[in-house]
């Protein structure tokens, strides 16, 4: 049982996650569902790859379940559910052996090879990719594959029910159909007893006493078989909400381009005897170039490639904020998030409980908050990589304990990690970008002189007093204004249009190592190896 002045807290937390969980304590009236228990639900499709906009979903649900879990004490439960029947309608284009695939166009996608050769199938491929991925972040759920679905017979009283009910679906899914499509559609679709196909094709007879189904294959020829047993799936809008009434789902939530049939899935579940769920719509992640990340195509960043230069929570950081904005979603992304992860950590640590609520590390750990380590942070091992030319953890931590002399990569874990992730960006996405310039006449006796300042420098080696001595020589060589010193600072020193705050830079890297690195940049040596 959660604390009650927790609880009251989090009734008026204004974090989103409290928010939806709110909508779902008042659907249920403090009453426990027949079933025992509150359903969560995340749905997958695995046509491609998973992305990693499935794994967003799939956490952003898991914090909704948890916010519901501080204000309500009736058991939860969540489900991610493979759609691992629908019909394999292209061949993905990031996958090996694209060749074994084709023949099987149509056929559902647990009976589609393997391209990797690792797995019974294509769509079993995935499915434990998406497992794997979900394990990584230890997220509590249950596994549905929509294919052990509906050949178990767990769906077969909610398929006999929809063929009850199949002229009232038929006419809501008709409403939103053009005329042409209208003539061919339905809502079953038989798996072909030869061919193991999905097939789109109209139902010359809907038999709901007998619950079977009957139609004319390409070829003409009439077949009659049971909608249960796996022998039928449903067209993927009908099977949303039947989906919801055969499970019981409370909440679940999806993308922005399910939004205008969400009439649709509630009004399906309802047709079906059951209470529609409270559900939530997020915006789509984009790629660099502003476009939908899309399965098949593999645009984007993957989960893989985000954990290869980063941490699990920077990524869970990220996929907390600003859920119904469209956010793009790439590899520029991952330094900002990892330095704000880091500052909601500290800031935890001196808030209060109703601060804390609202905090997103709040909604990644729960009441298991860590202490952040990171007294460097990953924008500035960056720029520390560049100016030392570092091929290793070592060089970076021989700095860092200058810096801070009590670090060690025994007692800062999380930062001793993030020093190698900032090495691997460093070398991928930062140093082949890299411009240097000559400085001009102006900049050349500016940095002169600073170099001179930093040899007689005397003082305590500290952030800002540093500052203000790269500020005083600005401002005596007449910078106006002073962000076109810094600008040419970081372009002749770091061979970047923008950099870190240029005290904590040089506090961090050295007094000696600063200036004589403006000596070499001055002469014309070559910074970028």
């Amino acid at each position: 049982m959660s604390d009650p002045a927790l609880r009251e807290l989090a009734e008026n937390s204004r974090a989103w996650p409290f928010e939806e969980a709110r909508k779902v304590v008042k659907r249920l009236g403090d009453k426990v569902p027949e079933k025992g228990y509150v359903l969560f639900e995340t749905g997958y499709g695995p046509s491609g790859l998973p992305h990693i906009g499935t794994f967003g979903e799939v956490l952003r649900t898991t914090m909704v379940r948890r916010a519901f879990e501080l204000l309500c004490d009736i058991p939860t439960k969540l489900i991610c559910f493979s759609d691992d029947m629908d019909g394999m309608r292209r061949v993905p284009s990031n996958v090996p052996n694209q060749d074994i695939l084709s023949p099987h166009l149509g056929k559902p996608l647990t009976a589609v090879p393997d391209p990797f050769g690792t797995h019974d199938s294509f769509g079993d491929h995935n499915n434990a990719m998406l497992r794997r991925f979900l394990d990584t972040f230890g997220f509590e759920h249950e596994f549905y594959s929509a294919t052990a679905f509906y050949k178990s017979g767990q769906f077969d009283a909610t398929l006999m029910r929809v063929a009850e009910r199949y002229d009232d679906i038929m006419a809501v899914m008709l409403k939103s159909l053009r005329e042409e499509r209208q003539q061919t559609y339905s809502i079953f679709l038989p798996i072909h007893p030869e061919t193991g196909q999905v097939l789109y094709v109209p139902m010359k007879q809907v038999d709901a006493k007998a619950g079977t189904v009957t139609f004319d294959d390409a070829d003409g020829r009439e077949w009659t078989v049971p909608v249960t047993g796996g022998h039928v799936k449903l067209q993927w809008k009908p099977d949303f909400g039947a989906r919801w009434a055969a499970l019981g789902v409370d909440f679940e939530m999806y993308g922005k381009d399910h939004a205008t049939n969400t009439a649709i899935y509630d009004r399906i579940c309802e047709l079906l005897g059951a209470k529609k769920p409270e559900h939530f719509v997020y915006e789509l992640f984009l790629d660099d170039k502003g476009q939908k990340i899309s399965k098949s195509s593999g645009n984007g960043i993957s989960i893989d490639e985000w954990l290869g230069y980063a941490s699990t929570e920077s990524l869970s950081y990220f996929m907390y904020q600003k859920p119904k904005t469209a956010k793009r979603l790439y590899f520029d992304t991952i330094p900002k998030a990892v330095d704000e992860y880091h500052q909601q950590l500290r800031a935890y640590a001196n808030q209060d409980a109703k601060a804390r609520l609202d905090n997103p590390v709040f909604h990644i750990h729960g009441d298991n908050v860590p202490t952040s380590h990171m007294v460097v942070s990953f924008a500035m091992l960056l720029n520390l990589a560049s100016a030392a030319s570092a091929e290793d953890k070592d060089s970076l931590w021989g700095f860092i304990r200058r810096y801070a002399p009590a670090a060690s990569p025994e007692t800062h874990p999380d930062l001793d990690q993030a020093a190698g992730f900032a090495l691997r960006y460093y070398q991928d996405f930062v140093k082949p970008l890299k411009v240097y310039r000559a400085a001009d006449e102006k900049e050349t006796a500016a940095m002169q002189d600073l170099a001179a300042e930093l040899r007689s420098f005397t003082g305590a080696v500290e952030d800002e007093s540093v500052q203000n001595m790269v500020l005083s020589v600005g401002k005596n060589h007449g910078f106006e204004p002073l962000r076109d010193w810094f600008k040419a600072l970081y372009e002749v020193l770091l061979g970047q249009s923008q950099g870190p705050r240029i005290g904590s830079f040089i506090a961090l890297y050295g007094i000696t190592e600063t200036a004589d690195l403006i000596d070499r940049a001055l002469c014309g040596e070559d910074l970028a190896g």
